[in-house]
């Protein structure tokens, strides 16, 4: 089992800066005003052989304008439970304010291990500064400065004593990475908190609430994958917000480090060209897809509705409408396992490999029946079809002339490809090379 530390503190006092050298990423987004991040963000360290997981979360605020503040103590609240330690974080630049005593409070009634870190000792006359802090009666105060990583060292040296034992834990690298992605407000945190039957990602009507790529790992009903909550990807000259901005690029990174992605639209409005955009992002990326048609309850529909609306989207996919399509629900939880029965069954489908034997029978046959069309007197002979070892489902076609095979004979034997095999929801790559 992992070892958790979770990072908590007021707004602006450098928790996701502490994160990002913690975890050496850039996973948590930094800017120097309060209230960037919201929702719990998860990331993997280590120090002296002993591998971690950090949670950052959002600033602890009373009484503020924000309307996510409720949510975001929730948040705190439940990664001081989730940890099996937690740093609390404090600005020398400030000292004590009340936010801090609020804190403190709830780390005492936590009865968990806490560390005090004194951020933005930036520099050798700020040494000392932190002396007031420990009056919060919480154990050692640790000067440190998360931007330029003087005394975090010493710290990680006593956190990871606190830990039960020695933990080098890869397993999530060896699990499927399923991302949830799509436009803002088409229900994606809402799908993973029904999942996983808790409020995990915070969930609001205002398009934009999540703004970091959250890690949830979903081990249930024989299940076990990295399930990823993403910013909602909206159009570059609609995003205004220089902190939304770096989200879309969070989530775009997350596109291409999954496997598979969930890819939700909303019933209600149909398929827009920002869908298309996402739906050719996934495609470029060669990831595996599945389309959940999301809110299906709020539409009204007959018999029909169902199958004209999916013949509808497929022809607005074409070409690569090989996808499953599936109409849910988060709010009635309808059709949410089937959800993660297919895209498990996707993924499968993504890391299948097929004997060159069994290509070569088939294939040969095909084309065989129906060459390449000759160019300028030209005859195209392939001879040999082989799998490629690649990560994404890749063939190549070793032919005498292969800058004369145009996109239609292309498409012809990727058609063929996937008649004889499932590639469902997956992009087929094909190339020819000189023989």
């Amino acid at each position: 089992m992992s070892n958790i530390v979770a990072i908590v503190g007021r707004p602006n006092v450098g928790k996701s800066t502490l994160f990002n050298r913690l975890t050496e990423s850039r996973e948590a987004i930094v800017k120097e005003i309060s209230g960037v991040t919201r929702d719990r963000i998860y990331g993997k360290g280590e120090w002296n052989g002993i591998s971690f997981s950090v949670i950052d979360t959002g600033g602890y605020v009373q009484g503020s304008d924000d309307i996510f503040e409720g949510e975001i103590r929730k948040q705190v609240r439940l990664a001081i439970e989730e940890a099996d330690c937690i740093i609390f974080m404090v600005d020398v630049t400030s000292g004590i304010i009340d936010l801090d005593e609020t804190v403190a409070q709830l780390l005492r009634k936590s009865k968990k291990k806490v560390f005090v870190a004194a951020n933005k000792v930036d520099s050798a006359d700020r040494h000392g500064w932190s002396g007031e802090f420990w009056a919060f009666g919480l154990g050692d105060v640790y000067d440190l400065s998360a931007t330029n990583g003087a005394g975090t060292g010493d710290l990680l040296d006593d956190v990871v004593k606190c830990f039960p034992e020695k933990t080098v834990d890869n397993d999530e690298e060896e699990l499927p990475h399923i991302s949830v992605v799509g436009k803002p407000n088409v229900g994606k945190s809402s799908l993973i908190n029904a999942l996983i039957g808790e409020e995990r990602n915070i969930v609001t009507d205002i398009s934009g609430t999540t703004r970091d790529a959250v890690n949830t790992r979903f081990k249930a009903f024989g299940f076990d994958f990295l399930l990823i909550d993403t910013a909602g990807i909206r159009k570059k000259n609609r995003v205004t917000e220089d902190i939304e901005y770096y989200s879309v690029l969070r989530s775009v990174r997350t596109i291409e480090s999954s496997d598979v992605c969930i890819f939700m639209i909303d019933a209600t409005e149909g398929i827009q060209k920002q869908d298309l955009h996402i739906f050719y992002m996934i495609e470029k990326n060669n990831k595996g897809v599945v389309v959940l048609v999301n809110k299906w309850d709020l539409v009204e529909k007959d018999h029909k509705t169902m199958n004209e609306y999916e013949d509808k989207l497929r022809e607005q996919l074409a070409p690569f409408n090989d996808v499953p399509i599936l109409f849910t629900s988060t709010i009635s939880k309808q059709r949410l396992h089937k959800a993660l029965e297919v895209t498990m069954e996707v993924y499968q489908n993504r890391v299948q490999k097929i004997p060159t034997s069994e290509l070569n029978e088939y294939l040969q046959e095909v084309i065989e029946h129906n060459p390449p069309p000759a160019v300028k007197g030209k005859y195209i002979k392939i001879k040999y079809v082989t799998q490629l070892p690649t990560h994404a489902p890749a063939f190549a076609f070793f032919c005498n002339l292969p800058q004369y095979i145009g996109d239609g004979y292309r498409r012809f034997l990727e058609n063929r490809i996937r008649e004889q095999w499932d590639f469902s929801g997956i992009p087929i790559r094909i190339f020819f090379r000189k023989k």
